[in-house]
């Protein structure tokens, strides 16, 4: 690695529904307005998108929504009261 990169650790899980997020977003006009604000956010994004893409083959296999499914189940149980709408009071 040269001084010049940067590694980010990832789950599986987490890996998984980023991918499936980003491929989401990426074809989203608000998202591409919001990113086009500041275009070069689009450098990080697409070699983040693409080294999920090229790395998980699991979103080729027949069962992928089940394991998306279960990925984003494991990770919300990890987060707590965290992104929750506020509870009436």
């Amino acid at each position: 690695m040269s001084e010049d990169d940067f590694t980010i650790r990832l789950t599986f899980d987490q890996a998984l529904v980023l991918s499936d997020w980003l491929d989401r977003m990426e074809t989203n006009d608000e998202f591409d307005a919001l990113v086009n604000e500041d275009r070069a956010v689009w450098s990080p994004i697409l070699k983040i998108s693409g080294t999920l893409a090229t790395s998980l083959g699991e979103i080729f296999l027949p069962d992928y929504t089940a394991r998306l499914d279960a990925a984003r189940e494991r990770l919300k149980d990890t987060l707590g009261d965290l992104g929750r709408p506020p509870a009436d009071p």
